[in-house]
Formats: C-alpha cells, sequence, structure tokens
C-alpha cells in the first residue's frame, strides 16, 4: 500500500493548490450530504482498519418526531465476518476523536467499534443533558439497534448484538446507565467516572449526611459547565450550528438544557444544593438504577481524582457485586487531577476484560483488585517507579483490618473568614502539574494560620500502609448553626516536612453545631493507599476553608475537639506488592552510553558541572571563597566580579564593602546559589555551594528585601514562612525572633499597615528564624531610626558572639566601623582588602600627636598652632594640621619612631603619639576616592 500511497500524494501534489481546495471541499459537501464517509487506515504492523463516517439522525427524546445528528465512527479490521462490539463513549467536553488511538486498538483486536460524539459536543447536534436517560442513554440504545443491523457484528438473538461499553469520565457514566436502561449489553469497563452525581458536587462526608446538605465543589462545577458553554459553535458541523442558536438560551450555559442551566445558576449563587438540583442529578446517576446493572463490571478509579474520588468507584462496585454479577477494581496513578494515567496498561486490562466476557476467549481478565504504588523516582530523579499491589478480593474501603492511631491536641479554635477568602489549598483541580509534584512527595498544600485545627500522633514505630478511608471522630462548637470543615490526613516527616497524600481533602458540613453541646459526629476521610514511614507522625488537620469548594461567606468562628480512641485507619492485608520492572530505557542505556561518549568527543564537550565533595579541613569554617568570578551576558568584556577570594570566622562580624557596582549583591547572590558563577569556589562550612545546596538551610539571609503576604499578620508571617521551610516548628526559635523584630502589638496587625521600618524589623527577624549559623544581611539599617541602628548594632554584636557568624553588606560606613569585626573591600569586582578593622584603618600614614593641654607645659590654642607649623617644616612630613586635642601629622617618608624623636628635640610637650583615621578615610584610600 505505501508505493500507490507514495503516488497518489505525488498526483494530488501536482495540482494547483487552488483545483486541489476546491476538490476537497467537493468531497467534503458530498459526504456531509450522504450522510457517510468510508476510508482505510495503515498501521505499521497491524491489520488495516476500515473506518466509516456517518451522521445518525435520533429521537431527541423517547417518542419524538424531532432529531438530532449524531456524529459516529465505526472502525473494523482484518477479514470478513461477525465480531462483537465496543461502544466507545469520551470524556466531558471530548469529542469522538479523543477515543480514536484506543478506538483502533480495539478495532485490530477484533472488535467492531462505535464512537460517537455525544449530543452538545464535537460536530453532534442536540443538548448536553448530562447522561440523562430521555437524552443520552436513549442515544445508546438507538446506537446498540444500528450495530444490530450491521453485518460485521456478531449477534447473540435477533436485534440483540454482542456489545459492551467503555469510556472515561461522562463516558464511563454512560457505561453504567446503559447496562442499567438496555439489557442486551453483555459487559462494561467504566473509567473515573460517577455513581451519584449529586453526591459527587455536593459531597458530605460526615457519616449520615447526604449530597442535600453537602458542600458544593464549586470549581470543579465551573470547569464542567464552562466547558459546556465553551462547546457552543465550536464544531464546524451544519447540525451543530443549526443548533447553537438555540441552545444558547437565556442563562449563558451554551448548549446545557435549560433546566441543567437553570439549576448550576441557582446552586453556584446559593453555594449550596437544594432538593430539586438534587433531585435533577440523581436522574443522571447509574445509583437511582443500581438493582439494573447485572454485567461484568471492570471499574477503574483514579488515586489522584477530586472530581470523582474513590468512593464513587467504591460505590459502584458493592452496587454491581450485590447484583450477583463479576467485579473487577483498578486503582491507577492518575485522575481527573493528573497523574501518570497508565493508558496502555489500563488499555490492555479492558481489552483483555472485553476478550473474556465477549469474546469467552478465557483471557485472564487480571487481579480482583489492583493498586498501582509509587516506590520513589527513578534513577532519573524525575519518573516515579510503578508498581502493582494485587489481591484475590476487593475489601472495600474500610479494608481487611483496621487499627487505630492516638492523636493529641486539644480543643482548638478556627474561623472562617468572611468571604472565605483567603482559602487554603489542597489540590487545583486539573492541573495536573500539582499532583505529579505530589506523586514525587513534593505537592503544594498550604493551611493558613488560624483556619484549621491539627491533631497529631506520635511518630510511628513501624511503616503503616493505610488503603481506604480513615475515620475520626471530633466535637464541633460553632457561632452560626452550620460549620463547613475540610478533613485531611498528612504524613508528617521527622524533619517536619508534610506531605497531602493524593492532594485530597474531604468536605463536611456540620449542622447544629450551635446548640450548647455542640455537634459530635464521625467523620470519613480521604480514601488513600499511602505508607506513613516508620519515624513519622499522622497528621489530622480540619481547616475551614479550601480553594476547590464553596465556603460559608458569612464569618464564623469554630471550636473543634478530636474524641474518642484516635484515627482510625484500614489496610487490606490481601494486597501484595510487585517487584517494580525494568523501565524500557535500561534496555537502551549502554547504547544510548557509547553515543553520548561519542558525542562528547566529537564536540570537545566532556567537561560535566558536578558538586565536588565537602572538604573536611574546611567544616568550622562558615566560608571561604577562592577564585570567584562571575560575567553577565552582554557585559562579555567586563566582570562583575573577577577573581574574588577571602575567609571568614566563626564568631566575626564582617562588613562587605564598596562602591555601587562594586559586585557586593553579585557576590551575596552567588554566595546563596541563586545565579551560578563562571569560575572559582565557594565553600560554606566546606561544602561546595549550588542552587539548593543543603548547606544553604544553614543560611539565613536578608538580601535586596523581603516579601511579605500584606493580608497577614507579621506573625503569621513568621510561621508561614518557617512552615514553607519544612522543618520542625520548635527548631525556629520564634520568640527569640519575635524580641527581635521588636514590633510590639503591630506583630498582630497586618503587615500592609506597616511602615518601612517596620518592614525591615520583621525581614531582620524572618533571616533570623532558626538561628542560622551563617546569618547574611544587605543593607538590614535601611528605614530604621537611630535607636533602631544602636539595637541592631548590639543584636549583631551579640549573636557572633554565641559563635556564629555575621556577614553585613551596608552604606553606613559609621556603623561598620562600630559593629565589624572584621572587613572585606571590593571595588570593580575585584577584592581590595579585607582583614580586622583595626589593622585596615590603621593602615595609613596619618597620625595624632596629642600634646599635653593641661598642667605647667599645657600648649594654649596659639601654642598647638604654632606646634604644628614647627612640624610641617620637618623633612619627610607631608602636612600638619591643629585639630582638637593636638596636631594631625601626614608623612611623607619620615618614620613614626623619628617623628617622636623630633618632637622631642623640638620641645613640643607630646603626650601620645597613635595612628589616625576613620574608616571613612580608609575607605576612600582603598578605593582610589576624594580624601
Amino acid at each position: 500500500m505505501e508505493p500507490v500511497g507514495r503516488r497518489v500524494r505525488q498526483w494530488w501534489r501536482g495540482w494547483p493548490r487552488r483545483a486541489r481546495r476546491l476538490t476537497a471541499a467537493v468531497l467534503a459537501l458530498a459526504a456531509v450530504a450522504g450522510g457517510a464517509g468510508v476510508w482505510r487506515q495503515t498501521a505499521s504492523g497491524g491489520p488495516v482498519v476500515h473506518v466509516e463516517q456517518r451522521f445518525l439522525q435520533l429521537p431527541e427524546s423517547p417518542g419524538s418526531s424531532r432529531r438530532v445528528a449524531v456524529d459516529t465512527s465505526f472502525l473494523t479490521a482484518g477479514g470478513p465476518g461477525r465480531r462483537p462490539a465496543v461502544l466507545l463513549a469520551h470524556g466531558f467536553g471530548g469529542s469522538k476523536n479523543d477515543v480514536r488511538a484506543q478506538a483502533e486498538q480495539l478495532a485490530r483486536s477484533g472488535y467492531a467499534v462505535l464512537t460517537w460524539s455525544a449530543r452538545g459536543f464535537g460536530r453532534s447536534g442536540g443538548r448536553i443533558a448530562l447522561d440523562s436517560p430521555d437524552a443520552e442513554v436513549q442515544d445508546v440504545r438507538a446506537l446498540v439497534d444500528w450495530l444490530a443491523r450491521r453485518p460485521e457484528v456478531q449477534l447473540d438473538g435477533a436485534g440483540d448484538p454482542r456489545v459492551g461499553v467503555a469510556g472515561a469520565s461522562y463516558g464511563g457514566a454512560i457505561s453504567l446507565l446503559a447496562a442499567a436502561y438496555d439489557r442486551r449489553i453483555d459487559a462494561i469497563a467504566p473509567q473515573i467516572t460517577w455513581w451519584n452525581l449529586a453526591d459527587a458536587l455536593f459531597p458530605q462526608n460526615a457519616v449520615g449526611g447526604s449530597a442535600a446538605d453537602g458542600v458544593f465543589k464549586r470549581l470543579w462545577a465551573g470547569i464542567f459547565f464552562t466547558s459546556g458553554s465553551a462547546s457552543l459553535g465550536a464544531s464546524g458541523s451544519a447540525a451543530a450550528s443549526a443548533a447553537a442558536p438555540a441552545a444558547a438560551g437565556a442563562s449563558g450555559c451554551g448548549r446545557f438544557t435549560d433546566q441543567l442551566c437553570e439549576m448550576y445558576n441557582r446552586v453556584a449563587v446559593a453555594g449550596h444544593a437544594d432538593p430539586a438540583a438534587v433531585k435533577l442529578l440523581d436522574r443522571s446517576s447509574p445509583s437511582s438504577v443500581a438493582d439494573r446493572i447485572r454485567v461484568p463490571t471492570l471499574v477503574v478509579q483514579g488515586l489522584h481524582d477530586s472530581l470523582f474520588p474513590l468512593d464513587q468507584g467504591d460505590a459502584i462496585a458493592r452496587a454491581v457485586a450485590a447484583n450477583g454479577a463479576p467485579v473487577a477494581v483498578d486503582w491507577f496513578d492518575g485522575g481527573h487531577d493528573g497523574g501518570n494515567q497508565e493508558s496502555g496498561r489500563v488499555q490492555q486490562r479492558i481489552t483483555a476484560w472485553f476478550d473474556h466476557y465477549l469474546k469467552g476467549s478465557g483471557a485472564a481478565t487480571g487481579p480482583a483488585f489492583r493498586v498501582t504504588r509509587t516506590g520513589g523516582l527513578d534513577s532519573t530523579g524525575v519518573e516515579p517507579v510503578l508498581r502493582g499491589a494485587t489481591a484475590e478480593r476487593y475489601p472495600g474501603l474500610d479494608g481487611t483490618t483496621r487499627r487505630t492511631v492516638a492523636l493529641t491536641g486539644p480543643e482548638q479554635t478556627a474561623a472562617n473568614p468572611a468571604g472565605g477568602s483567603p482559602p487554603a489549598l489542597s489540590t487545583v483541580p486539573g492541573v495536573s502539574a500539582l499532583t505529579q509534584l505530589s506523586a514525587a512527595g513534593a505537592g503544594l498544600t498550604l493551611d493558613l494560620p488560624g483556619q484549621s485545627a491539627v491533631f497529631t500522633s506520635a511518630p510511628l514505630p513501624a511503616a503503616v500502609r493505610v488503603t481506604g478511608t480513615p475515620r475520626i471522630t471530633v466535637r464541633v462548637h460553632s457561632d452560626r448553626p452550620d460549620a463547613v470543615l475540610f478533613g485531611k490526613v498528612y504524613d508528617v516527616a521527622q524533619d517536619g516536612t508534610r506531605t497531602l497524600p493524593q492532594q485530597l481533602a474531604a468536605p463536611l458540613r456540620v449542622t447544629g453545631a450551635d446548640s450548647a453541646a455542640g455537634r459530635t459526629l464521625e467523620v470519613r476521610l480521604p480514601a488513600v493507599d499511602h505508607e506513613f514511614a516508620a519515624g513519622h507522625r499522622m497528621a489530622v488537620v480540619l481547616a475551614t476553608t479550601d480553594l476547590a469548594y464553596a465556603s460559608p461567606v458569612q464569618p464564623a468562628h469554630y471550636r473543634i475537639a478530636a474524641v474518642g480512641p484516635g484515627l482510625v485507619v484500614p489496610a487490606d492485608q490481601g494486597l501484595r506488592t510487585a517487584a517494580p520492572p525494568l523501565p524500557g530505557w535500561v534496555w537502551g542505556l549502554p547504547a544510548a552510553a557509547v553515543a553520548f561518549a561519542a558525542l562528547l568527543l566529537l564536540t570537545g564537550r566532556g567537561r560535566l558541572r558536578r558538586t565536588p565533595p565537602p572538604d573536611p579541613l574546611l567544616a568550622a569554617v562558615p566560608l571561604q571563597i577562592t577564585g570567584l568570578s562571575k560575567r553577565y551576558a552582554g557585559a562579555a568584556d567586563r566582570y562583575a566580579v573577577r577573581d574574588l577570594g577571602f575567609r571568614v570566622e566563626q564568631g566575626q562580624v564582617v562588613g562587605l564593602l564598596g562602591p555601587n557596582g562594586a559586585g557586593k549583591t553579585t557576590t551575596l547572590r552567588m554566595l546563596m546559589g541563586l545565579i551560578r558563577p563562571d569560575g572559582g569556589d565557594i565553600r560554606i562550612f566546606g561544602h561546595a555551594v549550588r542552587g539548593g545546596s543543603p548547606v544553604l538551610s544553614r543560611v539565613g539571609a536578608f538580601v535586596e528585601g523581603a516579601g511579605f503576604l500584606p493580608h497577614l499578620t507579621g506573625r503569621d508571617n513568621l510561621r508561614l514562612y518557617w512552615q514553607a521551610t519544612g522543618r520542625p516548628a520548635g527548631d525556629a526559635h520564634l520568640d527569640e525572633a519575635l524580641e527581635i523584630a521588636a514590633l510590639g502589638e503591630a506583630l498582630d496587625r497586618a503587615v500592609r499597615t506597616y511602615s518601612q521600618g517596620m518592614r525591615q524589623r520583621l525581614a531582620i527577624a524572618q533571616a533570623m528564624l532558626g538561628l542560622p549559623e551563617l546569618l547574611i544581611l544587605d543593607e538590614p539599617t535601611n528605614g530604621l531610626d537611630p535607636p533602631q541602628i544602636r539595637e541592631m548594632r548590639e543584636v549583631l554584636i551579640r549573636y557572633a558572639a554565641t559563635g556564629r557568624t555575621v556577614i553585613v553588606s551596608s552604606h553606613l560606613l559609621s556603623e561598620v566601623e562600630q559593629s565589624c569585626s572584621h572587613l572585606v573591600v571590593m571595588d570593580q569586582g575585584r577584592l581590595v582588602a579585607a582583614g580586622a578593622v583595626a589593622d585596615i584603618v590603621g593602615a595609613g600614614g596619618l597620625l595624632m600627636v596629642s600634646v599635653v593641654t593641661s598642667g605647667p607645659e599645657a600648649l594654649d590654642e596659639g601654642g598647638v598652632t604654632a606646634a604644628a607649623e614647627k612640624i610641617a617644616a620637618l623633612e619627610g612630613v607631608a602636612s600638619a594640621e591643629a585639630a582638637d586635642g593636638g596636631v594631625l601629622v601626614a608623612l611623607d617618608g619620615l618614620a613614626p619612631h623619628r617623628l617622636l624623636a623630633e618632637l622631642v628635640r623640638l620641645g613640643i610637650p607630646v603626650e601620645r603619639l597613635a595612628p589616625h583615621r576613620r574608616l571613612e578615610d580608609a575607605f576612600l584610600s582603598l578605593i582610589g576616592g576624594p580624601a
């Protein structure tokens, strides 16, 4: 086929472009007018896939004479003969094109595959009814009728094709509903879908509650209706375009039905469900026809899914099993929030499921229960290592065994802020990058101070694997009738780092919490599969807000206490984890290594940057810089820093001085690992510095200003900053930092009300959190008044006296002279001088001759002036000027001891002869400025 295809393409390209366009347009119109199009697709290594496109005209509603055009594709492969069929449905907001690859794979596996774009999506007409029995479910029944008339499809009886249904999310729900409403369906494989749509969009994790008093899943619901609205007019079909004006409606909900539009607008404004909304959503839920689903069902649910969590798949499995049908459950490492979708493995398992129940081939269907587990990162440090854990039966979310973990923590008060803002963060719906970070143990979560209660276990003596839904009993008092909370279980490492498994939170609404006794209730926490390592702690957090949900807009205060024995966690003792397979790239690694080595040899780029090992001889040296150089792009002829080198010892307060442009800030940024030097070496306590080096945890820094959250108080900003480091709260030494800030009652005011000086003091306190061994401050006295400057000077001196080290960059030379023990002077990127302050200041030729000013030999003002004139006349003296208390002498070759002899010879009553120079004088002379 390939040579023929190549000749056809060459012939086609030989036509003029305008002729090609015209011919293509005519062919497209002919296909639409005829309602069908046929072509063949060849895949290397597989049989030809025959694809037939057509619009089917289906009734708009049962018994209606009006028609809806549904865009379909029918795919077969191989020779003639009948075969089982598979209806393959797409997800919400998509079209039949989204499942094209899986459809071709199933066709090559021996199935007749029918895909279609659901009403309101792709090129199909009609309006979105959320898998309503009178709309989308009716369409599936009509598609089954169509398959029964096809000569390629195997029949179980007249009008009864052998058929299975598979699909994800929106398509998963239609597979369940189709099995309930059409007895001709023989097997299904729903993926990441809902069992009860009202419970999914208005979850209530207080045991005994329901969607009627659930918490509105605001962001996911908004994504649903926004994508449905965006589909309006997006298709190119005549049917869809004709339907578009009528579908828009007055409510602006695009191609949703008016009933759904009105429901969404109503609950979005109210922030909670009403009975009419629950009833409408129940009608689109498989749970409403649970007793009718009696076919083999493969339930595939995602671990990373805040839209349809594991509890939805659990309800599917329990209901189908109760009806006596075969069920298998597969928890994979993806979901609506992202993660690893494991598409290849999941599609293979679905094919095997259909091979067994549609073809009757006896193919293995896999274990009754399988969980994908993440075993850290592979050797690349990027991809998680996935392995499967399997069991012979599915135990449900309560597991096969349960244990109770004791929690500590008093009754705590948490506030719901006005408007529910700012909210806590568990996950951002649909943002897969956050979930991928979570899989690697580095997800982004945020619980705001004062908006949560925390109950923590002791360090675990042994690892604990949780598989299912943990539970806790709490008592809640509220100053309003309802309290909305979000339950989470954190994994707290020994260094204080917190991980939220699968980034999930469990919302609950507590009704009647304003009674005198409050309300005591059992809470279902998020269903997860997660191992808490030995030495780690479990922390249950009950937060008052969450970005993904609607919180009450009225401010409220809740008192929350953990009651009962503690946190009850389930496990499945029947699960056995397989060894991880070697990744495919391992087999190609030797050849890749040879190719890479050859490339290095050919290009001459054999020098790889790596972090040198620690130098044990410098383990007690806070900082040593050797040969440091940096040039910025666009300034190839000028170094910002060049061949810089100096050493800082413990207990020193070191002033980093230099005019503007000397390279001070560049040096500090390289020291902090913020920019990479072009050459040289920076060692902190013997460790080479690179971006993110662990040794930087021993450094506190305030460079080029600090940023604070303006709506939070100073105290909360410091706590939140320390929490972000992941280190234990007890290591922060917060009280010492607050004492340094000296902000008084302002600590509990919002930072946006602070003056510049107050922000400066808070920034310095932030740098000193944890009492770092090396403290780096850039212009710390900016914005401080004289008393505060003096106090800061004393703080730095006391801090260094404990054996720690301070580096200060400042333009206030008088302060540097009084507070620093050592200096490093830079100019034009180079080191000018380094050493003790006394040595640098006294390293000039300026001497103070102090004369006797009292007693019989005392000199008056005239006598001092006369003495100055005599000294100035001496050979080897550049100048001599009368000064307060004596004569200021600049030598020009005369040694100090010879000057003293000459003073005695001249009869000048000398009391003391000593070097005399201020730091300002020394600094200007070092950099070549005017004295």
